[in-house]
């Protein structure tokens, strides 16, 4: 009997062990958290009104870069400004979004010699992005963000002679 309570006090002790948890840290889970996120990639894309009923992330993708260019492209079409020389050239627009979903221009590389051509030009895309309008900014895990998007331009024009 003696026995039988030796090894079921001894097999106490040993199982003892099983029963600790290991405490970690709240920074710990926090840092383990942060390299899991994608940071370059939202979770969903800046909204236009027309964009608002699709909920995959490839369609909103989609759709706003097409709602983007849609907005924008009077602002190269929509003008009397004749070019004298034929060209082909990129402008190189780039944009951030506010994560209350105000539309601003970073920078907007345009070369000088198409400026020349067309000097409204940086006017009139400027214009036009500033009355760009959209619904929400972008989000990441349910929290408004700031985006910043690059659009490449790209002009082609004809000898008018």
């Amino acid at each position: 009997m003696r026995i039988v309570f030796y090894m079921l006090l001894t097999s106490f002790f040993i199982s003892c062990q099983y029963f600790e948890t290991e405490k970690i840290s709240s920074e710990t889970i926090v840092a383990e958290e942060l390299k899991t996120i994608d940071w370059k990639a939202v979770d969903q894309y800046p909204l236009f009104s027309e964009c608002e009923s699709f909920t995959d992330k490839s369609k909103q993708k989609e759709c706003f870069e097409k709602a983007l260019v849609v907005h924008i492209q009077p602002a190269l079409t929509g003008n009397d400004e004749v070019s004298i020389h034929s060209f082909s050239d990129t402008i190189l627009l780039r944009l951030s979004i506010s994560d209350q979903a105000r539309i601003g221009v970073q920078s907007l590389e345009i070369d000088s010699l198409v400026e020349a051509e067309l000097p409204s030009l940086r006017k009139r895309l400027l214009a036009k992005i500033d009355s760009i309008q959209l619904i929400a900014p972008a989000y990441k895990r349910g929290v408004p963000v700031k985006t910043a998007f690059s659009l490449p331009i790209i002009l082609k024009t004809e000898d008018s002679l």
